[in-house]
């Protein structure tokens, strides 16, 4: 029997809830699917860093280093200081294990009700850069307190770190319905997205099979509301992604529904798997956190450890659970964590 070892970070806020009730779903199906997962929890995030001054301890990635993947629940607190978390715990495992894809799923569930007018089904996944771009904070403030002050944060887009995520994206486009669009804003910011442009339609010369499309950020936006059924696969930089991606959990009726991974393609690190929403302190230890999209980032785990058919039932279950009205009271619903964990559970199979 397979055994794999996930490390449990649950973070702040909501984590200690959303984190646990994604647990009890995967351990079901580890009985049903036949294989073990081993569980280590880690207390780390900004409570930790409240407490120790940092958000993990010196030796933290290379703790994580020897588990198959990482279950992550969110981080940050009101009281801390928001440019950390990002910084000291989030992208340091991200750059750190190699993480370059963001892997951001968007798809129509069952019973709930959608924010759009239109009723056409959608289902795309957002495919983006994790390690570079907007986010690899090269930058500073020069003479901040005078009248002549400035802050500067440098973008940067290289060759390997490019020619990677869109071979990540072509792949997955083969394997869906092989239609790829990328999101550039090259017109404007002739230097580094020209180059992320010219680089993606270098690559595409060796999946002549699937079909290309440019598009820049605010048609892209416009798109994703007016007609998110015409997208398949979407890449995109690291900050056109962030807001991209959470703009789709908005299209799916919540970002509580939003399920994500951070994935080392090589498997040569742990992958990290999160919900796209954040520790909510306002509603922590209430039990009305929406699981959902931590359930399905745990589903993406199994897939990513190569687990395809549990991975399924899971998400099976979790249309079977919202199509029966089990919804979370940020989509309007009266049932609480634990109730749709449970929900989940009884229709795996």
């Amino acid at each position: 029997m397979k055994t794999y070892k996930i490390a449990i970070v649950p973070g702040d806020g909501v984590g200690h809830e959303v984190v646990p009730a994604a647990q009890a779903v995967l351990n079901k199906t580890a009985g049903l699917y036949n294989f073990n997962l081993e569980y280590q929890q880690f207390e780390w995030g900004a409570g930790y860093y409240k407490k120790h001054g940092e958000f993990m301890p010196a030796n933290g990635l290379e703790t994580l280093k020897s588990f198959d993947a990482i279950l992550f629940g969110a981080v940050g607190l009101p009281e801390v200081d928001d440019t950390l978390p990002a910084k000291d715990y989030t992208f340091k495992v991200r750059t750190s294990f190699q993480q370059y894809v963001n892997y951001r799923p968007v798809r129509v569930w069952p019973g709930v009700t959608r924010p759009l007018r239109s009723e056409k089904p959608f289902d795309f996944v957002v495919v983006r850069e994790n390690t570079e771009g907007e986010f690899v904070q090269v930058g500073s403030q020069v003479h901040p307190d005078t009248e002549n002050g400035m802050g500067v944060d440098t973008s940067i887009f290289t060759r390997k770190g490019i020619e990677r995520i869109a071979r990540f994206a072509f792949e997955l486009a083969r394997k869906r319905r092989k239609k790829l669009t990328y999101v550039t804003k090259s017109n404007t910011l002739i230097h580094s997205l020209t180059y992320w442009d010219r680089v993606i339609e270098e690559t595409h010369a060796a999946y002549p099979d699937v079909e290309l499309r440019k598009m820049y950020i605010d048609a892209t936006s416009a798109n994703f509301v007016l007609k998110p059924e015409i997208f398949d696969v979407v890449l995109t930089t690291n900050l056109f992604g962030d807001i991209l991606s959470d703009l789709g959990g908005a299209l799916m009726g919540s970002l509580g529904m939003g399920g994500s991974g951070n994935i080392n393609p090589e498997k040569t690190f742990p992958s990290m798997f999160e919900p796209i929403h954040g520790s909510a302190p306002d509603i922590a230890g209430q039990g009305i956190a929406n699981p959902y999209g931590t359930i399905w980032s745990a589903a993406l785990m199994l897939e990513t450890l190569g687990e395809a058919e549990a991975a399924k039932s899971i998400m099976n279950a979790m249309d079977a659970a919202t199509s029966q009205g089990v919804l979370p009271v940020d989509l309007g619903g009266n049932h609480g964590t634990s109730d749709i964990s449970k929900a989940v559970m009884d229709n795996l199979k």
